[in-house]
């Protein structure tokens, strides 16, 4: 059982990052993942990923109707190709490297959106986002920008039930995955299950911020979260 310290601090941050979420469609990996790894290195990825796993579900028993399933199709394939890529940078890689450059590709994709077309949604750019938060979601469980930025663009709803699906089931390949080859301790678990009630408290209080966001400013909590996301990889990297 994770100490109270854990209970207190990683709860807290859970709890930040499941309004986020639950208003933006991604977040708690943004705002758990540095917490938990700065303060309680030994729980990562794996208890983040639990939580992760468990947070969508009540976002698709709301909106999972406006899922867009035939981009999905082509983003899980791409996951599927990037989560032993990930469990391969666990084993082999500083974190540090992976987080710079992660962090500065999501940023310069963040400055692509700009442009007056902004970035084109195709089964190829759907399965090269996969990949990356395949790779990206399992390592540091930081796995949502790349495809969020392919659906800005979309209205609330659309957003967050497809990354939802995407988050789900792509969280629970990468768990499967650690645990497949021996990188998933059971106080890693033990931590996500302590957290998931903290992430359900947000997600009740991400309500009347959703509100807001769903009235015509849902692009700009995306960009706004995703370019945060980078930032906080790269900046926890070069700490």
């Amino acid at each position: 059982m994770p100490d109270l310290s854990f209970i207190a601090v990683a709860g807290l941050a859970a709890v930040i990052g499941a309004i986020v979420q639950g208003s933006v469609g991604l977040g708690l990996g943004l705002v758990a993942a540095p917490v938990v790894t700065m303060l309680f290195p030994s729980l990562m990825p794996g208890s983040v990923l639990v939580a992760a796993t468990v947070l969508p579900l009540f976002t698709l028993v709301r909106e999972v109707q406006f899922a867009d399933w035939r981009g999905l199709r082509w983003a899980f394939g791409g996951r599927l190709a990037g989560t032993p890529l990930g469990v391969w940078v666990v084993v082999a890689l500083p974190h540090r490297l992976l987080g710079i450059v992660v962090g500065g590709m999501v940023l310069a994709a963040v400055g692509l959106t700009a442009l007056p077309r902004g970035m084109p949604r195709s089964p190829r750019t759907l399965m090269v986002a996969g990949v990356f938060s395949g790779a990206t979601g399992t390592a540091t469980s930081i796995g949502g920008p790349p495809l969020a930025l392919l659906y800005q663009r979309e209205e609330g709803p659309r957003i967050r039930a497809t990354l939802a699906v995407f988050f789900t089931i792509g969280a629970l390949i990468s768990l499967l995955t650690l645990a497949a080859v021996d990188q998933l301790p059971v106080r890693q678990v033990t931590a996500g299950l302590v957290l998931t009630p903290f992430a359900m408290a947000g997600f009740v209080l991400s309500r009347p911020l959703r509100r807001i966001l769903d009235n015509g400013r849902m692009r700009a909590g995306v960009l706004l979260v995703t370019a945060a996301a980078a930032l906080v990889l790269v900046m926890r990297s070069l700490g």
